[in-house]
């Protein structure tokens, strides 16, 4: 079984910037498994273990999808935690301008998958950039202290940058004890989609 997910990939710039800021939060604080700047993508549908079989017809259904959506801009802005920044299981960075069209990309992808039996997540998709899991609570409530927080609170309304959308891509995770190493089996550009703009 292949291990799966549907995600947005960031191109290098975008990555390195907020690579740069995970980088400075990974040194104050080691309860938390930072994401690796090449590992950064938008998430939209997560698929589980899987077959050559079902991810075949995965990407015929994000053909469907990719095909009658069209490019869009969101804006990253601002970095929070689910469920809240005093018990945090995940941080991440948010979707300002653009995060309805999202919302409508994430649920032609949704749709197209139930369609072809693959299960909805459960929770509602809230769109964000995970750069963070808290893996240890009580390490993160012992060394979480004040710089920590107003390190937090520094980048809280901080934009990031424009991520032009024009492609969805099917992921590949491999786990090893080194960290997640994630490869494209295939990407499905959106309908009329042209070059991003540099």
């Amino acid at each position: 079984m292949i291990r799966s997910f549907v995600a947005v990939l960031l191109p290098a710039p975008l990555r390195e910037r907020i690579g740069q800021l995970v980088d400075g939060l990974r040194a104050q604080c080691g309860a938390v498994a930072w994401v690796p700047a090449e590992n950064l993508h938008l998430t939209l549908q997560f698929l589980g273990g899987q077959s050559e079989e079902r991810l075949a017809e995965a990407e015929r259904a994000l053909e469907e999808a990719a095909g009658g959506s069209a490019p869009l801009d969101v804006t990253l802005h601002g970095v929070g935690a689910f469920p809240g920044i005093e018990r945090p299981r995940t941080l991440w960075i948010g979707l300002a301008q653009g995060a309805l069209e999202a919302r409508a990309l994430q649920a032609r992808v949704a749709d197209a998958l139930a369609a072809r039996g693959f299960p909805r997540e459960e929770r509602a998709w809230h769109p964000h950039l995970t750069i963070g899991r808290v893996f240890d609570e009580r390490r993160w409530r012992r060394e979480a202290d004040a710089t920590v927080r107003s390190a937090l609170a520094a980048v809280a309304t901080t934009t990031f940058g424009t991520l032009r959308i024009g492609e969805v891509a099917l992921m590949r995770s491999d786990l090893s004890p080194r960290g997640a190493r994630y490869t494209v089996r295939r990407a499905l550009p959106l309908a009329a989609s042209g070059p991003a703009p540099r």
